[in-house]
């Protein structure tokens, strides 16, 4: 049986990526599966993901502004042109399941597919399920989680823990140190803090760390500083050149950081924390305030409830980051006890383990159907 499969949502990569790696293990799983991907027009992933060789189409959809601006006076147009384009897509593709992976797209196209009595899974990165996903999971034949405790916001029954989809190079670290080490010139028998603030930076990252890079320094704490593009000139300019510093854009090879890395300070973003949990990496969490629901103090806390990282608030961190970095680097029962947490809410398998849902739900489907 060839089976048909939509799968919808994107404006972010911590969306878009985990999508593609699902596609890509139902294809690996069932070559001959017809894969659509649907996303909102003018987003990220009308470009990304005709890049990975699938089809998208694209919904006029766009989220609603938190403040008040005109751009809220077209939000019902949009929706509803969103909602007949969702409709026409699924009548014209008939697909055997929709997926949505969060995104302003997964809405609309999510919503008809229930209304045609089509399934759907749901898969949820983050420790807090938003608005949509709470509607849409009432119907929902599957919905794909990544931290315990979702069953506050679903069905229990319909829970499936899978964990996010990531980057697979991470799982086997040990194999990587001696690369590492080299890659980055570092002295094996001293420790590695490792901060990023993802591909654009983190401003709270940043400045903590300039208030007190040079105290990790002096401790013999060996730094990898990920600045971000938007923030690296100004602080290579003042830290590029000191011993035992790397300070950097972007990182390609983020295996052998891992790696090597003792503790890794970060946002509190689903895949960031998806990877750290892969990897077994103590690590303190700091959530960007700037995001919907703060659903990142939500992840956060999600771990440090199984006590598996350190959470230091935003509006904290530029005087408390450093010290606790310090603290929590000496410390080698709490470093294998954060160790030893994390890595048990790891999932290596979770895009295959998501696909086999998705085959699953859409298989009952074209045997209801023929």
């Amino acid at each position: 049986m060839k089976l048909k499969i939509i799968i919808s949502g994107g404006g972010t990569g911590g969306h878009i990526y985990p999508a593609i790696a699902i596609a890509n293990a139902i294809k690996e799983q069932r070559p001959d599966t017809e894969i659509l991907f649907v996303g909102a027009e003018g987003r990220m992933e009308m470009e990304k993901v005709p890049e990975s060789g699938y089809e998208i189409m694209g919904l006029p959809i766009a989220g609603i502004q938190r403040k008040l601006t005109l751009k809220n006076l077209s939000f019902p147009f949009k929706l509803m042109k969103s909602l007949w384009k969702a409709s026409s897509i699924i009548t014209d593709f008939k697909p055997n399941v929709v997926v949505g992976v969060g995104g302003y797209a997964s809405g609309p196209i999510m919503w008809k597919g229930q209304s045609r009595k089509i399934p759907t899974v749901i898969q949820e990165q983050n420790g807090y399920a938003g608005l949509t996903n709470k509607i849409l999971g009432g119907k929902a034949e599957k919905i794909c989680v990544a931290y315990p405790g979702m069953e506050h916001y679903f069905p229990k029954n319909v829970i499936s823990f899978t964990g996010n989809p990531v980057r697979q190079d991470i799982i086997e670290l040990e194999s990587k140190k001696e690369e590492g080490y080299k890659e980055w010139n570092f002295d094996p028998n001293k420790k590695v803090a490792f901060v990023f603030g993802g591909s654009l930076g983190a401003l709270t990252l940043n400045d903590s760390m300039a208030n007190g890079v040079q105290k990790l320094l002096d401790e013999g704490i060996q730094v990898i500083w990920q600045t971000g593009k938007y923030y690296y000139e100004k602080y290579y300019s003042q830290f590029g050149d000191k011993e035992g510093l790397h300070v950097v854009s972007f990182i390609k090879n983020m295996a052998n950081v891992y790696a090597i890395s003792d503790i890794v300070v970060a946002r509190a973003g689903a895949l960031s924390i998806s990877e750290l949990c892969l990897a077994g990496k103590p690590c303190i969490l700091v959530p960007s305030p700037n995001v919907a629901e703060d659903h990142q103090t939500k992840n956060a806390t999600a771990l440090v409830n199984e006590n598996a990282a350190v959470l230091v608030k935003d509006i904290e961190a530029r005087e408390k980051l450093v010290d606790e970095v310090l603290e929590l680097i000496k410390d080698e029962v709490r470093l294998q006890s954060l160790s030893t947490a994390i890595h048990k809410l790891g999932k290596p398998n979770a895009a295959n383990d998501i696909a086999n849902t998705v085959i699953e739900a859409a298989e009952r489907h074209y045997q209801r159907m023929n």
